[in-house]
């Protein structure tokens, strides 16, 4: 019985060993080191090493370091060198354990050596200093690649290296110089540069990179003025600082340069205009403009220009009749200079919108809109976006069956396609503002799925509103009264839209359809430029309403009159905190985010 129990208990003992049979020496050497059992992990890197020398060295290096068996690291790295003479890697491990051990006098020889003796090959002078760099020797990473800058004189100057190690070090000029010198050694190295700086002025929140590169630049192009890389350079920095007129400055000065035909101008002025800075757009399409009619994108530059100045009158809201007629006056010039084309029929589009919607001349827009759908060789598409400005006219005219006789039309023409989606949207909307319910969720609800991700949210909203106002009640009286503020809100009656909506809260105090009243009465004082007005309708709805639909919508408003309106810039910081605290999963996040980084003084790319 005692012999039983002996055997049963070395059995036990040895099925550790047992398992570990079947496992390979890499397998458990592995195992081990993953675990930090650093002692067992290196009798097992040693059986490995005999079979692949060359992937079992770094780890077992690492194992025999780490219980601090320095002799036997020696006589490893030495057996290394030995059998791989070429891997100058190894010898700085070498150099790297004299340190160790307190033999500095050792490890200055290997040092000096591996400097005296650097080949001329830009492989093995990178991975010399990037063995350097990874041991944090930082110095010694500096003074290969300086060495190999001198021996390869003319082939590679290792400047994107050398920035990496000053960066590494915090020299913000040194790097910046290196990266200004590789652009100068070739052009053809500029979108690298972008790359990297774009990357490196995004992580850099005090700003200071950012004026270090334009201060540079500067000099080097007062120093070298025919490096047109380095003017492209600070042209690029322009537009990631956001500084536009800076920018159409320094495009202006290439495309003379160059000789070019405005092409570069052109296109900063569209994104001038995306990011709503007017007045150097303006600037920009002007230049083209003033190359003359004979200037290949002269009616182009053209078009944008008063397409410039419409955004920039209508999109305020505090416009006057004085400015509306001026660019009326605009459009009918340029248009009776560069003719009515297909190619300038979106022209043609924008006028008949100014005139029916701000000048309310709607029997002009009407006309200019049928002359626009009749001139030959027309876009079926452009042709489908003017039948349903066409259809919003007659919206805003009364002439409801007019207009839904033209979304139906493009309905039935795109099916399949994002207008064909667009017009079945206005369709329900025509039928909502008109008091058919029924027929405007029906059609609502094929939208819920559409791709075009606006016009699905805008369904989706549209739907609900309907929904929760007509589900529970058989009367709709309510949902007549708001839906016909809405409508004399899409005609441009304000002060009827306001009334309207008076009546409702008056004679509906605290119904469900309260805060979709504020929230319109907050919009149509923010469209008229009556902000201080505005406010108290949307801070309202987000103190009352803050679980309800509209809460991040009322905020996301509020912050933005503070911004862009009022210029109380800290306010609108802390609304949009308030926005990406309280309502994380709102669509107003992204944009919110950006703002109030940029408002906290954040740099953005």
């Amino acid at each position: 019985m005692k012999k039983n129990v002996i055997l049963l208990l070395f059995v036990i003992a040895a099925l550790p060993m047992m398992a570990q049979k079947g496992q390979t020496d890499v397998e458990l050497a592995n195992q081990y080191f993953g675990s930090g059992d650093f002692a067992k992990a290196a009798v097992y890197f040693d059986k490995y090493y005999a079979q692949d020398p060359f992937t079992a060295y770094p780890p077992y290096l690492k194992c025999l370091l780490a219980i601090k068996d320095y002799d036997k690291s020696e006589k490893l790295i030495k057996r290394q060198i030995k059998k791989f003479p070429n891997d100058l890697t190894v010898k700085v491990d070498l150099a790297s354990l004299y340190d160790i051990t307190n033999q500095p006098d050792k490890s200055k020889k290997i040092t000096n050596d591996l400097i005296k003796n650097l080949p001329a090959d830009v492989n093995q002078v990178n991975m010399l200093a990037n063995a350097y760099s990874q041991k944090l020797d930082f110095d010694m990473a500096l003074q290969v690649l300086l060495q190999g800058r001198k021996i390869l004189k003319g082939v590679y100057p290792f400047g994107f290296e050398l920035a990496d190690v000053y960066a590494q070090q915090g020299k913000s000029t040194e790097m910046i110089n290196e990266y200004l010198d590789m652009i100068l050694f070739s052009g053809g190295y500029l979108g690298n540069v972008q790359t990297i700086l774009q990357n490196k002025l995004s992580n850099d929140l005090s700003g200071n990179l950012s004026e270090l590169l334009r201060t540079s630049l500067l000099r080097r192009i007062q120093k070298n003025p025919d490096e047109i890389e380095y003017s492209e350079l600070l042209y690029w920095l322009f537009i990631q600082e956001k500084d536009f007129e800076s920018a159409f400055i320094q495009a202006r000065g290439i495309d003379k340069r160059l000789n070019e035909t405005g092409e570069r101008v052109l296109s900063l002025g569209k994104l001038c205009q995306n990011n709503e800075d007017y007045s150097a757009a303006e600037k920009c399409y002007q230049y083209v403009v003033e190359k003359g009619p004979t200037s290949p994108l002269y009616i182009t530059a053209k078009m944008e220009l008063i397409n410039s100045i419409n955004a920039k009158i209508t999109s305020g809201g505090n416009y006057t009749q004085a400015d509306l007629t001026k660019l009326e006056q605009d459009y009918e010039k340029t248009l009776n200079e560069i003719g009515r084309t297909s190619a300038t029929s979106p022209l043609i589009r924008g006028y008949a919108h100014l005139k029916a919607f701000y000048l309310h001349k709607s029997d002009d827009a009407i006309d200019l809109l049928l002359e626009a759908i009749d001139i030959p060789q027309i876009d079926p598409s452009f042709k489908a976006e003017c039948k349903l400005e066409l259809g919003d006219i007659y919206v805003f005219t009364g002439e409801v069956w007019e207009a839904a006789l033209l979304y139906g039309q493009v309905d039935k023409d795109f099916k399949n396609d994002a207008l064909g989606r667009d017009a079945k949207f206005r369709n329900a909307r025509l039928s909502y503002y008109i008091g058919e319910f029924d027929w405007a969720r029906e059609q609502l609800n094929v939208l819920k799925a559409a791709t075009s991700q606006l016009t699905s949210n805008d369904a989706i909203s549209l739907s609900l509103l309907i929904m929760d106002n007509t589900n529970l009640d058989t009367n709709t009286t309510t949902l007549l009264i708001f839906s016909r503020a809405e409508l004399l809100s899409y005609q441009n009656k304000d002060s009827f839209a306001l009334l309207t909506i008076d009546t409702l809260l008056h004679d509906f105090p605290n119904h469900m359809l309260t805060d979709e009243a504020w929230y319109k009465k907050g919009l149509i004082y923010k469209k008229t430029g009556q902000y201080e007005k505005a406010l108290p309708f949307f801070a309202d709805i987000v103190e009352k309403y803050g679980e309800d639909i509209l809460a991040d919508d009322a905020l996301y408003n509020e912050a933005d009159i503070y911004e862009n309106n009022l210029h109380n810039k800290e306010k609108a910081k802390e609304l949009y905190e308030t926005l990406l605290t309280k309502y994380p999963g709102s669509l107003y996040v992204v944009e919110a985010r950006k703002r109030f980084r940029s408002l906290r003084g954040d740099k953005l790319n």
